[in-house]
This record gives C-alpha cells, structure tokens and sequence, in this order.
C-alpha cells in the first residue's frame, strides 16, 4: 500500500513579549487596585472620624458650658485683669465680656448656654442635643413650671425624641393657655380696680363736699339767733327725713314689687323682705329711744305750716 504524502505544516510567528512592558503595566493594575483600595479606607475612616467628632462635639459643648458656669460662679474671669490684650495695644480689665470674647462668643450665647444648663443638667442637655433641639425650643421650654421642666428632663434622659417632642408640645400648649386665662384675670382685675378707684374717688370727693357744706351750715347756725338757728336745723333734718321717706316709698318698694312677682312659682321672698322692714323699724326706734320721744305724734301739730308744705 502506498504511503501518502505529508503536507508541511506552516509555523505560526507569535510577537516577542516586551517583558520590561508588560511588568510596568502589571504594576500599574496592582498600583490601581491599591489606590481604590486605599481610598475606600479614606473615605471609611473619614466618616467614622466625623460621626465620632460630632458626637464628641455635643459631649465637649456641654463639659465647655459647665467649665464656664464654674468661671462665672466663681468670678475667676478677673484673673485676666491686668494681661496684654490679644486685639491691641491695651490691657484686659478682668471682666466677663472680655472673657467670652476671648473665647469669640458673645456674652448673650455663653449665658445663654449657662441657663440651659442650669435648668435641664447635663445629662438631659446632651440628650436633648443629640435630638436636634434648638435654642429656640430651649428657651420655651426654660419658660415652663419647674415641675413641667423636671418631666421633660426624665423624659429627655431616655432618648426617645418622639416621646419628648409630644410632651413638650403637650406642656407648652398648657403653658400657653393658663397664661392667657392668667393674662385675662389680671386684665379685669385692672379693670375693676380701675372701677373701684373711679367709684372711690367719686364717693371721697361726695363725702368732702358734704364735710364743707356742713362745716358752713355750722358755722351759719352758730351766727344765728337760736330761733332761727332751730328753724334752720328743722329744715336741714326734714330733708333728711325726706329722702329716707322716698327711698323706702321709691327704689326700696319698688324692688319689693319686683321680688314678689319673681315668686311666681318660685322661691317666696316675703321672709327677706319682712327682715328689712324690721331692720328698718329697729333702727327707728333705736333713734326714738335715744333722743326719748314720743311713740306717736298729734296730727300735723309737730309740724309748723311752712313745714307741712315741703
């Protein structure tokens, strides 16, 4: 059998390798990959640095405020009297503005941080921080009762700021509606003190006219002959009597007319009237006894003419 022929087969020219090339760029790769690697860990630890500073700021803000309060307690800001000052030529004086400035604050902000302090501590404070309430929410909330505070501090120790916040809301609203019904007490009683200081003033200057009216009748009376002077004080006391008369016959009868048709199946009112007349009566005869007179009088024969004519 014949063999057949074999076909040469063609080699193939495979591109020489530059080894100098190709190590660079396997260095660049892994150089690549330790680069994004080393960020990410940046970026990781960035963030865990700037969580933990933000905590650390609120724990440090409260340690500062009560470093402060020890200051101010104290008086220990007088120790800078006599330093150079930092902003110029002079010297400080010692003083707790120069103190807060030099901490670049204002005073209203460190005294202002000191009453917060005071009022919630500095466990609530913290707290209270952590759950992002402002300065404005803190002033309110120094502006409650002391016991109103003192449950809002518990609550704020435990941390839930839902919790709070509807406390809060919850006391201030109270808060705010006592002290309108407060505010409208004090209105009216400005009002009726108003009133009374009017009616008083009215009343005093009635009582010091009478005083001067009588004073002059008395000193009128005193000049007079004694018959004329009784004639006189007759008709001053008649008038007197007079009046009484038509109180009790006007205003006084009038507001009995008015009880009695009020007892129209109602609350009978003829006791209380009854006890007027007899206090009345009793005040009469209390006069009648005093001066002994007589218990009844002829006529109109006590009376003269000009007399039984007023």
């Amino acid at each position: 059998m014949a063999r057949s022929k074999s076909i040469p087969v063609e080699t193939l020219a495979l591109p020489v390798l530059d080894g100098v090339t190709l190590t660079a760029d396997q260095n660049a790769m892994a150089a690549l990959h330790a680069a994004h690697g080393d960020e990410r860990d940046t970026v990781s630890q960035l963030l865990g640095q700037a969580q933990m500073a933000g905590v650390f700021e609120a724990f440090s803000r409260t340690v500062r405020t009560s470093k402060l309060a020890f200051v101010k307690e104290n008086k220990l800001y007088r120790g800078l009297a006599g330093r150079k000052s930092p902003h110029g030529a002079g010297t400080l004086g010692g003083t707790w503005d120069e103190f807060c400035g030099l901490l670049g604050r204002s005073v209203d902000q460190v005294d202002r941080d000191i009453a917060n302090l005071r009022a919630f501590g500095e466990e609530a404070l913290d707290s209270m921080s952590r759950m992002g309430i402002g300065y404005r929410e803190l002033r309110q909330y120094r502006k409650l009762p002391q016991d109103q505070q003192a449950a809002l501090v518990e609550v704020a120790k435990g941390g839930d700021k839902e919790a709070f916040v509807d406390l809060a809301e919850e006391m201030i609203a109270k808060h705010t509606a006592e002290k309108e019904t407060l505010g409208r007490r004090l209105d009216e009683a400005k009002a009726d003190y108003a009133a009374q200081s009017e009616v008083m003033a009215k009343k005093t200057g009635e009582l010091d006219k009478a005083r001067r009216e009588l004073e002059l009748s008395r000193k009128r009376v005193q000049a007079m002959p004694v018959d004329e002077a009784a004639k006189a004080l007759r008709a001053e006391v008649s008038a007197i009597a007079y009046e009484a008369e038509a109180n009790v016959l006007g205003p006084l009868r009038e507001g009995f007319s008015k009880l009695e048709a009020l007892a129209v199946g109602g609350e009978d009112h003829r006791a209380f009237r009854a006890g007027l007349i007899r206090q009345l009566e009793i005040t009469l005869g209390s006069v009648r006894s005093e001066f002994n007179l007589l218990d009844h009088a002829d006529g109109v024969a006590w009376m003269s003419p000009a007399e039984s004519v007023l």
